[in-house]
């Protein structure tokens, strides 16, 4: 699964990135993003074909469903199965987005000890930068009695690649800029196939401080290796 990420890139980077068209939002910098808050979320609108980039809830609210509770339990959405659940297969069909991250975290569980969290990000490049990933998603458009919106978003997670299985054995999808405009729906193209590990040079990982494990610490220090004290 993927429970929390950092996406910290400002949001006039990420539109310049994306190529996005729509006024920017005020968004803050996310050091610890988990379910329930509000991502950063690349979308294509077939009517005025252009990219928008807009704040989503993580967690998907099915447009069906009788109460948002439900996207509690769907921050993410498995690949292997995401064309025959009733919850995503039609977001899938028609509604498939991409979430800029920074990087991503999971915790390694050992036999014995505690929890070692780990970060997850682009490899650095020659200028000491670390691209944003772009995280395959699904988003929902959620109406209630009164009949305000409320727009969710889902990730996509795949079985880990080399990099990833010593630490968890399932990841996020990544998705590559020559094929975002195939799952954002703009081109014809097999988004199914999509939907596999991405290759191992395009991952990076560092041990992180516990701090992380507190969805209440929001620090930029966060992401930041851990130093041993050793």
């Amino acid at each position: 699964m993927c429970g929390r990420l950092f996406q910290t890139s400002p949001p006039k980077r990420l539109a310049e990135l994306f190529g996005t068209a729509n006024p920017l939002s005020n968004a803050p910098p996310r050091y610890n993003a988990a379910p329930t808050d509000a991502l950063l979320t690349v979308r294509f609108n077939p009517k005025t074909g252009e990219r928008a980039l807009d704040p989503l809830r993580w967690g998907l609210v099915p447009h069906w469903a009788r109460d948002p509770k439900i996207g509690a339990s769907l921050n993410n959405a498995r690949a292997e199965t995401i064309r025959e659940k009733p919850a995503f297969r039609d977001a899938f069909a028609r509604r498939r987005c991409l979430v800029p991250a920074d990087g991503f975290y999971e915790w390694h569980r050992p036999t014995e000890g505690a929890k070692q969290p780990y970060a997850f990000a682009h490899p650095a490049n020659d200028a000491g930068e670390r691209p944003p990933l772009a995280l395959a998603g699904l988003w929902e458009a959620w109406r209630d009695a009164d009949g305000q919106i409320l727009r969710t978003v889902t990730l996509v997670t795949t079985a880990a690649n080399a990099v990833m299985a010593p630490i968890h054995h399932r990841m996020p999808v990544i998705v590559m800029p020559e094929d975002w405009p195939v799952w954002l729906g703009e081109a014809v193209g097999d988004a199914v196939a999509l939907m596999r590990p991405c290759a191992e040079p395009l991952l990076d990982l560092w041990p992180v401080g516990p701090a992380v494990g507190n969805i209440r610490n929001q620090g930029a220090e966060l992401p930041l290796p851990l130093v041993s004290s050793r």
